[in-house]
């Protein structure tokens, strides 16, 4: 297992751990409803915040991988988290046995290719340290979420419905089976 949290550079952001100190900006981000249309979430409050801030800090020491924060390297302001996580609402034994990765970003972000810069980014690392089938939970509303997945070597196993903070949702499970153009 993986007890220290690696830290990755691009060009445009910086993928580490997240501090103490970064729990401010990370509840400030899980309380904006427009970051969150994407992932069907619904906003939380600073306890429900806290609660996944630390379950994603916990998950790098259990699993020896998990959300980094993504710090965007000209502003040094974080600007989102991703990574992966064994996931907690489970779906079967096809999905649920594989790490799922997840992101978040502000909306300043989108459209400006860096959550695709940071995800290409974090799947490098897995790839070289942890070689292994992962999942994704992309929102069929969410068609950048979908660019940014098939990008990455993700292909569609089927659609569901599921129901999330209190709100049903079809989503698309989809699966890499290794890096993108892997046969």
């Amino acid at each position: 297992m993986i007890r220290s949290i690696p830290n990755i550079n691009t060009s445009r952001v910086t993928l580490r751990a997240m501090r103490p100190e970064d729990f401010g900006r990370y509840a400030e981000i899980w309380a904006m409803p427009h970051a969150l249309r994407t992932i069907s979430g619904a906003p939380r409050d600073r306890r429900r915040a806290w609660e996944t801030f630390l379950r994603n800090a916990g998950h790098w020491q259990m699993a020896g991988f998990g959300h980094w924060a993504v710090m965007d390297q000209r502003q040094r302001e974080m600007i989102g988290h991703l990574g992966f996580l064994y996931g907690s609402t489970p779906v079967d034994e096809e999905f649920d046995t594989f790490p799922e990765v997840g992101w978040l970003m502000v909306p300043e972000a989108r459209g400006s290719g860096v959550a695709l810069d940071a995800a290409q980014a974090a799947h490098d690392w897995f790839d070289r340290v942890i070689p292994n089938k992962l999942v994704a939970r992309i929102s069929v509303d969410n068609p950048v979420g979908r660019h940014i997945a098939e990008h990455l070597g993700y292909r569609e196993l089927r659609q569901i419905e599921i129901t999330h903070d209190g709100r049903q949702q079809q989503v698309a499970l989809m699966r890499r089976d290794g890096p993108a153009g892997h046969v």
